[in-house]
């Protein structure tokens, strides 16, 4: 339980004194068909060069950009067929691959490329597996993940064949040279079963959650930790004790350091109700053991602060947990936000299992805490305007865990936004200076100006000066923002109805 001292801790975010930083906004050129069509994203910084993939249509390419954000070469990926169904980049110092799929016939081809930092090629694709599917079947099956070192990359599929998950594994060091290749069906039933994200750790160990509702729009009373090691052809379910507690939208984190797996989720008392505070738990990698699980009830005074308006009883029921940042004691910090939308002529009342199985929704990503140069790409999302939908994104919410899993402190960062048809603009981005995380977001009043607020590893959060451009008609949309160097983010953002990217430096 939080003790009473909470409540004055978090009434001093707004008697903290203003903290200025030199703050430089440098746009990039954009071309006339970078319409907000177009999906993208941010590779990084390479070579002194900012990379940014671009797809319009049936083109591919990528921009090169100078430390000025001058367009120094467009590099036209004309080995990508039309009809890519999935593009990703993992990303070294001097060079990056490129993973695609794409449809031929019958035929999906899981292709890899290497080029260097200035867009050219370093090898011809390369096949790293085929897949026959039939006329109507699902053709993104394909994923890619790798570990945070980068040494080990996965590409995995997963098909759906009745009540069953086909599931086939591919391992690869970091010349794509393939370590082990396997597959294994399990089952699935598409109404009460949730996957987590699936993760790869440093040695190659797969591991990702599934919990499991035992009704309809109920809570999950089951959960299972599922691990694949490197050398096995088979996966193994680990269950995770819930103490007859319930859990949604269950997140994963893998410390790498510690060698853990971070488990992290909402939880309720009973199957159908309120969240009632923060379930924690750890899996010990070396011993093959799970940590004590540990429930952290959120009290009366963090209830007020994280929701102004409404029955404290319903205070984090539009929270969703977006980030976890591990420190390197073992200790870590979850991040989550306030989140919700009202639809014109629907007269069903928002909810959370409907946000849970919305494909549009945001998804979380995690971040190192001691890594600065982790970021997340998600694409620029249009939704139809058939009927009216108002997006609300309001505070946002840490709490410090220590190793055991016990809540420390909690901290409540003060936002209110809201966006009709299209939330782009809304929720936040953060920059991890080393000491530091910035959470950055935009103000609804045009969305020219970004507030930061820096948190430091003892709670404190320190307003910083605003980011305001000084070129009118440019909207940021701070949500998919990446870091890039030690202080320094791309941030997209729109002027005249065409996609630009801001370079900040902090």
């Amino acid at each position: 339980m939080m003790h009473k001292g909470l409540f004055f801790i978090l009434l001093g975010l707004f008697c903290l004194p203003q903290v200025s930083h030199a703050q430089t906004v440098a746009y990039a050129d954009f071309d006339r068909e970078d319409s907000k069509d177009i999906s993208f994203e941010i590779i990084g910084k390479m070579n002194d060069h900012i990379l940014v993939y671009k797809n319009i249509r049936w083109k591919h390419k990528l921009s090169i950009y100078d430390q000025d954000m001058r367009t120094r070469e467009t590099v036209m990926l004309d080995f990508i067929p039309e009809k890519t169904v999935n593009v990703d980049f993992i990303t070294y110092p001097d060079f990056f691959y490129i993973i695609y799929q794409y449809q031929k016939r019958s035929i999906l081809h899981c292709m890899a490329v290497k080029l260097d930092g200035n867009g050219k090629k370093l090898s011809e694709p390369v096949e790293m597996d085929t897949t026959q599917i039939s006329l109507m079947a699902d053709n993104k099956i394909y994923s890619t993940i790798n570990s945070e070192d980068k040494k080990k990359i996965m590409v995995f599929k997963m098909q759906k064949k009745w009540d069953r998950f086909n599931i086939v594994t591919l391992l690869f060091d970091d010349q794509l040279k393939l370590i082990r290749k396997t597959r294994e069906v399990i089952p699935f039933d598409e109404r009460r079963d949730s996957y987590g994200d699936f993760l790869l750790d440093n040695e190659g160990n797969l591991v990702f959650s599934i919990d499991k509702q035992e009704g309809y729009r109920e809570n999950s009373g089951t959960l299972n930790l599922v691990t694949k090691a490197p050398a096995s052809d088979s996966f193994v379910f680990h269950p995770i004790n819930l103490n007859n507690k319930f859990v949604d939208d269950v997140k994963l984190k893998i410390d790498n350091l510690n060698k853990r797996y971070i488990i992290a989720s909402f939880y309720y008392p009973k199957s159908r109700g309120s969240i009632e505070g923060l379930f924690t738990c750890t899996w010990d990698r070396t011993t093959g053991t799970q940590n004590p699980s540990a429930f952290n009830v959120f009290d009366p005074y963090l209830r007020a602060d994280a929701k102004s308006d409404g029955l404290q009883r319903f205070a984090f029921d539009d929270y969703y947990i977006r980030q976890i940042f591990v420190k390197k004691d073992g200790s870590f910090l979850v991040a989550a936000e306030d989140y919700s939308s009202q639809t014109s002529s629907n007269s069903n009342s928002w909810n959370r299992w409907d946000y849970l199985n919305n494909p549009n929704a945001l998804s979380s990503n995690s971040y190192y805490y001691y890594s600065p140069y982790s970021g997340y790409y998600r694409p620029y999302n249009r939704y139809n305007n058939f009927q009216s939908t108002r997006f609300y994104y309001a505070n946002i919410m840490v709490l410090s865990v220590d190793k055991s899993g016990l809540a420390e402190w909690a901290k409540v960062i003060q936002k209110d936004q809201f966006e009709d048809n299209d939330d782009s603009y809304l929720s936040y981005s953060t920059m991890n200076s080393g000491g530091e995380i910035h959470f950055i977001f935009s103000l609804n009043s045009g969305n020219q100006v970004i507030t930061d607020q820096s948190l430091a590893p003892d709670g404190t959060i320190k307003r910083n000066a605003t980011l305001k451009s000084r070129e009118r008609g440019y909207q940021f949309m701070s949500k998919f923002g990446k870091q890039v160097g030690a202080r320094q983010l791309i941030i997209p953002c729109t002027y005249r109805g065409n996609i630009s990217f801001a370079k900040v430096d902090f």
